[in-house]
């Protein structure tokens, strides 16, 4: 998550870059305005496994457009994507839809920075609590509970 420009997902106006506080703030106001739509888009009682592959099925991984950030609400990701495809997004966008699917479901579930340091984190994705244990939800990866190794990482609840 380079510094620079983020797109606001309501507007579509560019925000200068702050700071992580910031950005994770960004992220968790996103997430809380997903969850109207997030309600109405995934069925009652899906287990952590089940919504990562509906999930899985619906997004497309697809990278920031040089010096812009992304933060996606999930309307914004299926209905009003920047690229003009439904479900367009990168680590971000689908950290704050699984986020919010994930409390809609009432599946304990946290944000994980990840990266080769405290001050670049390169990545973030959900990990959800399923049968006692914290289990990456990443959508970037191509299975449910895994996730690349990395030197720095950092677990933020937000919700």
């Amino acid at each position: 998550m380079p510094p620079g420009l983020y797109l606001h997902p309501m507007t579509g106006h560019k925000v200068k870059y702050v700071d992580l506080n910031h950005t994770i703030k960004a992220m968790g106001r996103q997430i809380s305005d997903s969850l109207d739509y997030a309600a109405e888009f995934v069925p009652v009682g899906m287990t952590p496994a089940n919504l990562f592959w509906m999930l899985k099925s619906v997004t497309t991984y697809k990278s920031d457009p040089p010096g812009t950030e992304l933060l996606q609400s999930m309307p914004s990701l299926f209905e009003n994507n920047f690229w003009g495809k439904s479900g367009y997004g990168d680590c971000d966008c689908f950290s704050i839809t699984a986020a919010a699917c994930c409390k809609v479901l009432g599946i304990p579930c946290r944000l994980v920075l990840v990266g080769n340091s405290r001050q670049a984190p390169s990545h973030v994705y959900v990990e959800v609590k399923d049968k006692g244990n914290w289990v990456p939800f990443d959508l970037v990866n191509t299975f449910y509970g895994e996730t690349k190794k990395y030197k720095y990482i950092s677990t933020i609840n937000v919700i």
